[in-house]
Protein backbone atom coordinates (compact mmCIF):
# COMPACT_ATOMS: atom_id res chain seq x y z
CA UNK A 1 0.00 0.00 0.00
CA UNK A 2 1.49 3.47 -0.71
CA UNK A 3 2.85 5.88 1.53
CA UNK A 4 1.14 8.96 -0.42
CA UNK A 5 -2.01 8.86 -3.97
CA UNK A 6 -1.90 12.11 -5.99
CA UNK A 7 -5.19 13.21 -4.31
CA UNK A 8 -5.84 15.57 -7.09
CA UNK A 9 -5.33 13.48 -10.07
CA UNK A 10 -7.85 11.28 -8.86
CA UNK A 11 -10.41 14.34 -8.58
CA UNK A 12 -9.57 15.31 -12.18
CA UNK A 13 -10.47 12.03 -13.12
CA UNK A 14 -13.65 11.90 -11.56
CA UNK A 15 -14.71 15.54 -12.82
CA UNK A 16 -13.48 14.53 -15.59
CA UNK A 17 -16.12 11.57 -15.81
CA UNK A 18 -19.77 12.08 -17.91
CA UNK A 19 -21.10 8.56 -17.70
CA UNK A 20 -21.54 5.43 -15.16
CA UNK A 21 -18.86 3.45 -16.72
CA UNK A 22 -16.24 6.22 -16.42
CA UNK A 23 -17.40 6.35 -12.73
CA UNK A 24 -16.50 2.32 -12.87
CA UNK A 25 -13.14 2.89 -14.44
CA UNK A 26 -12.09 5.93 -12.10
CA UNK A 27 -13.25 3.40 -9.06
CA UNK A 28 -11.14 0.86 -10.33
CA UNK A 29 -8.03 3.01 -11.27
CA UNK A 30 -8.55 4.32 -7.58
CA UNK A 31 -7.90 1.06 -6.10
CA UNK A 32 -4.88 0.45 -8.05
CA UNK A 33 -3.43 4.27 -6.91
CA UNK A 34 -4.31 3.15 -3.68
CA UNK A 35 -2.67 -0.07 -3.53
CA UNK A 36 -5.80 -2.47 -1.43
CA UNK A 37 -8.04 -5.20 -2.97
CA UNK A 38 -11.33 -3.16 -2.92
CA UNK A 39 -13.06 0.29 -3.69
CA UNK A 40 -16.95 0.03 -3.63
CA UNK A 41 -19.46 2.50 -4.54
CA UNK A 42 -22.84 1.29 -3.73
CA UNK A 43 -25.81 4.25 -3.53
CA UNK A 44 -29.65 4.44 -3.36
CA UNK A 45 -31.77 7.81 -4.94
CA UNK A 46 -34.42 8.86 -4.17
CA UNK A 47 -36.68 6.77 -5.98
CA UNK A 48 -35.15 4.01 -3.99
CA UNK A 49 -33.08 2.66 -7.36
CA UNK A 50 -29.70 1.62 -6.62
CA UNK A 51 -26.59 1.71 -8.34
CA UNK A 52 -23.02 0.24 -7.51
CA UNK A 53 -19.40 0.27 -9.08
CA UNK A 54 -16.61 -1.11 -7.57
CA UNK A 55 -13.92 -4.14 -7.76
CA UNK A 56 -15.32 -7.02 -5.91
CA UNK A 57 -16.28 -10.05 -8.45
CA UNK A 58 -19.17 -10.58 -10.18
CA UNK A 59 -19.73 -14.38 -8.80
CA UNK A 60 -19.88 -12.06 -5.07
CA UNK A 61 -21.96 -9.54 -6.44
CA UNK A 62 -24.54 -12.42 -7.79
CA UNK A 63 -24.26 -14.02 -4.53
CA UNK A 64 -24.96 -11.20 -2.05
CA UNK A 65 -28.12 -10.57 -4.12
CA UNK A 66 -29.23 -14.50 -4.21
CA UNK A 67 -28.76 -15.01 -0.78
CA UNK A 68 -30.49 -11.51 0.19
CA UNK A 69 -27.19 -10.79 2.27
CA UNK A 70 -28.33 -7.31 2.76
CA UNK A 71 -30.86 -7.86 5.53
CA UNK A 72 -27.38 -9.51 7.14
CA UNK A 73 -24.41 -7.76 6.07
CA UNK A 74 -23.46 -6.08 9.25
CA UNK A 75 -21.34 -3.50 7.17
CA UNK A 76 -24.55 -1.79 6.14
CA UNK A 77 -26.63 -2.44 9.37
CA UNK A 78 -23.69 -0.40 10.95
CA UNK A 79 -23.42 2.42 8.70
CA UNK A 80 -27.18 2.87 8.62
CA UNK A 81 -26.98 3.98 12.29
CA UNK A 82 -23.67 6.05 12.20
CA UNK A 83 -22.79 9.26 9.97
CA UNK A 84 -19.10 8.72 10.42
CA UNK A 85 -16.42 6.44 8.87
CA UNK A 86 -16.61 2.75 10.12
CA UNK A 87 -13.96 0.40 10.66
CA UNK A 88 -15.34 -2.84 9.93
CA UNK A 89 -13.62 -4.54 13.34
CA UNK A 90 -15.88 -2.17 15.05
CA UNK A 91 -18.73 -3.91 14.07
CA UNK A 92 -20.86 -6.25 15.81
CA UNK A 93 -20.40 -9.62 13.83
CA UNK A 94 -21.20 -12.09 17.01
CA UNK A 95 -24.73 -13.17 15.00
CA UNK A 96 -25.28 -16.83 13.01
CA UNK A 97 -26.01 -14.84 9.90
CA UNK A 98 -23.40 -12.15 10.23
CA UNK A 99 -20.45 -15.28 10.83
CA UNK A 100 -21.88 -16.72 7.67
CA UNK A 101 -21.71 -13.89 5.42
CA UNK A 102 -18.35 -12.76 6.54
CA UNK A 103 -17.42 -16.74 5.93
CA UNK A 104 -18.78 -16.66 2.30
CA UNK A 105 -17.36 -13.00 1.79
CA UNK A 106 -13.57 -14.27 2.69
CA UNK A 107 -13.94 -16.87 0.40
CA UNK A 108 -15.18 -14.72 -2.49
CA UNK A 109 -11.84 -12.33 -2.49
CA UNK A 110 -13.52 -9.93 -0.12
CA UNK A 111 -10.61 -8.95 2.14
CA UNK A 112 -10.56 -9.18 6.04
CA UNK A 113 -10.60 -5.55 6.53
CA UNK A 114 -12.35 -2.91 5.97
CA UNK A 115 -13.49 0.92 6.11
CA UNK A 116 -16.76 2.18 5.12
CA UNK A 117 -17.73 6.23 4.79
CA UNK A 118 -21.24 6.31 4.92
CA UNK A 119 -22.91 9.26 2.94
CA UNK A 120 -26.54 10.67 3.16
CA UNK A 121 -27.84 13.22 0.85
CA UNK A 122 -30.73 15.30 -0.30
CA UNK A 123 -34.56 13.64 -0.86
CA UNK A 124 -33.02 10.19 1.03
CA UNK A 125 -30.42 9.44 -1.18
CA UNK A 126 -27.99 6.71 0.93
CA UNK A 127 -24.20 6.09 0.01
CA UNK A 128 -21.75 4.04 1.20
CA UNK A 129 -17.87 4.21 -0.21
CA UNK A 130 -15.42 1.09 1.27
CA UNK A 131 -12.03 0.33 1.08
CA UNK A 132 -10.81 -3.12 1.39
CA UNK A 133 -8.06 -5.23 1.46
CA UNK A 134 -6.36 -8.10 2.79
CA UNK A 135 -3.74 -7.61 6.10
CA UNK A 136 -3.41 -7.70 9.36
CA UNK A 137 -4.49 -5.21 12.07
CA UNK A 138 -1.14 -3.12 12.30
CA UNK A 139 -1.24 -2.53 8.56
CA UNK A 140 -4.57 -1.75 7.74
CA UNK A 141 -4.28 0.92 10.88
CA UNK A 142 -1.13 2.00 9.56
CA UNK A 143 -3.30 3.02 6.45
CA UNK A 144 -6.21 4.26 7.89
CA UNK A 145 -3.87 6.79 10.11
CA UNK A 146 -2.04 7.76 6.43
CA UNK A 147 -5.29 7.73 4.24
CA UNK A 148 -8.73 8.22 6.13
CA UNK A 149 -8.81 12.13 5.33
CA UNK A 150 -8.34 11.64 1.07
CA UNK A 151 -11.04 8.33 1.51
CA UNK A 152 -13.25 10.94 3.26
CA UNK A 153 -13.07 13.64 0.50
CA UNK A 154 -12.60 11.46 -2.39
CA UNK A 155 -16.29 9.31 -1.12
CA UNK A 156 -17.88 12.58 -1.12
CA UNK A 157 -16.39 13.98 -4.57
CA UNK A 158 -17.76 10.25 -6.12
CA UNK A 159 -21.49 10.34 -4.32
CA UNK A 160 -21.50 14.09 -6.05
CA UNK A 161 -20.50 12.91 -9.20
CA UNK A 162 -23.41 9.81 -8.92
CA UNK A 163 -25.75 12.33 -8.25
CA UNK A 164 -25.39 14.22 -11.59
CA UNK A 165 -26.97 10.78 -12.81
CA UNK A 166 -29.74 11.06 -10.93
CA UNK A 167 -33.16 12.42 -13.27
CA UNK A 168 -34.82 14.48 -10.00
CA UNK A 169 -31.17 15.88 -9.23
CA UNK A 170 -31.63 19.96 -10.02
CA UNK A 171 -28.47 21.24 -11.42
CA UNK A 172 -29.37 24.52 -10.41
CA UNK A 173 -28.99 24.15 -6.28
CA UNK A 174 -25.05 22.10 -7.36
CA UNK A 175 -23.88 25.21 -8.96
CA UNK A 176 -24.65 27.40 -5.96
CA UNK A 177 -21.01 26.88 -4.29
CA UNK A 178 -18.00 26.10 -6.20
CA UNK A 179 -16.39 23.21 -5.59
CA UNK A 180 -13.98 24.14 -3.01
CA UNK A 181 -16.73 25.91 -1.18
CA UNK A 182 -18.59 22.70 -0.98
CA UNK A 183 -15.28 20.78 -0.06
CA UNK A 184 -14.86 22.97 2.70
CA UNK A 185 -18.30 23.16 3.97
CA UNK A 186 -18.41 19.36 3.67
CA UNK A 187 -15.49 19.11 5.85
CA UNK A 188 -16.82 21.37 8.38
CA UNK A 189 -19.45 19.65 8.38
CA UNK A 190 -18.36 16.50 9.31
CA UNK A 191 -16.78 18.27 12.28
CA UNK A 192 -13.14 19.39 11.21
CA UNK A 193 -11.31 21.77 12.41
CA UNK A 194 -10.26 24.98 10.77
CA UNK A 195 -6.94 23.65 10.64
CA UNK A 196 -7.47 20.25 9.65
CA UNK A 197 -9.47 21.45 6.82
CA UNK A 198 -6.80 23.04 4.95
CA UNK A 199 -4.60 20.62 5.48
CA UNK A 200 -6.83 18.48 4.03
CA UNK A 201 -7.47 20.49 0.64
CA UNK A 202 -3.65 21.49 0.77
CA UNK A 203 -4.24 25.39 1.55
CA UNK A 204 -3.32 27.92 3.94
CA UNK A 205 -6.06 29.30 6.54
CA UNK A 206 -6.25 32.48 4.96
CA UNK A 207 -7.34 31.04 1.66
CA UNK A 208 -9.35 28.93 3.34
CA UNK A 209 -11.27 31.48 5.26
CA UNK A 210 -11.93 33.26 1.60
CA UNK A 211 -14.09 30.12 0.59
CA UNK A 212 -15.76 29.97 3.98
CA UNK A 213 -16.91 33.86 3.84
CA UNK A 214 -17.91 34.11 -0.04
CA UNK A 215 -19.79 30.57 0.88
CA UNK A 216 -21.54 32.18 3.96
CA UNK A 217 -22.01 35.21 1.83
CA UNK A 218 -23.97 33.37 -1.36
CA UNK A 219 -25.67 31.35 1.26
CA UNK A 220 -26.98 34.79 3.35
CA UNK A 221 -25.73 32.89 6.40
CA UNK A 222 -24.92 35.02 9.17
CA UNK A 223 -21.58 32.88 10.54
CA UNK A 224 -20.05 30.14 9.66
CA UNK A 225 -21.65 27.20 11.66
CA UNK A 226 -25.12 29.31 9.89
CA UNK A 227 -23.69 28.52 6.65
CA UNK A 228 -23.09 24.69 7.35
CA UNK A 229 -26.46 24.24 8.08
CA UNK A 230 -27.93 26.12 5.01
CA UNK A 231 -26.14 24.28 3.08
CA UNK A 232 -26.81 20.87 4.62
CA UNK A 233 -30.75 21.99 4.27
CA UNK A 234 -30.18 22.83 0.70
CA UNK A 235 -28.58 20.01 -0.44
CA UNK A 236 -25.54 21.67 -1.35
CA UNK A 237 -23.30 19.02 0.58
CA UNK A 238 -23.74 15.67 1.88
CA UNK A 239 -21.96 14.39 5.01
Amino acid sequence: MPAAVDLDRILEDLDATDTLEGIQAVIVSMRDLFGIDHMVYHWVDSAGEQYGCGTYSDEWRDHYIAQNYIRADPVIIGCFQRFHPVDWKRLDWSGKLARQFLADALASGVGNQGYSIPIRGPNGQFALFTANHTCDDAAWADFIDSHSRDLILIAHYFNRKALEFEPERKGEQSRALSPREVDAMTLLAMGYSRAQVADTLAISEHTLRVYIESARFKLGAQNTTHAVARALSRGLIVV
